[in-house]
């Protein structure tokens, strides 16, 4: 016996399948509020599971993912961060030096032919 659409819509008795639940999306600080109250135990981890709608599998990746976002904080060394430059920005910063590079060897070429023309060759003034 198969039931169609218009049948359930007419017999209430028969189940409706429940829509599925939306997908939760935490923010990273409530994340991290509930690993502490986690982590604290002054509540039961399984209240603070069933309060947030959580599964232990859950708990268990916020905690995994805290403990990688420590071990990636506390391995950076001090000073100075090195700054990345976009590949195109560095080609285009490079060719503006070797133009200027450029022109700097031909007033230095210049400079050096004006010099022997006023002072008969020498380079003292």
């Amino acid at each position: 016996m198969s039931v169609t659409k218009d049948e359930k819509v007419r017999n209430p008795s028969l189940p409706v399948p429940e829509a599925k639940k939306k997908r939760r999306y935490l923010s990273p600080e409530k994340k991290f509020q509930i690993f502490l109250e986690s982590q604290v135990g002054k509540t039961p981890v399984g209240e603070i599971l069933r309060r947030e709608g959580l599964y232990s599998t859950d708990l268990a990746r916020i905690r995994k993912q805290v403990k990688e976002g420590a071990l990636e904080r506390l391995s950076a060394r001090p000073g100075l961060k090195r700054r990345t430059v976009v590949f195109e920005d560095y080609e285009a910063l490079k060719s503006d030096l070797e133009d200027k590079e450029r022109a700097l060897a031909e007033q230095a070429v210049e400079l050096a032919i004006l010099r022997k023309k006023t002072n008969g060759g020498s380079w003292e003034r």
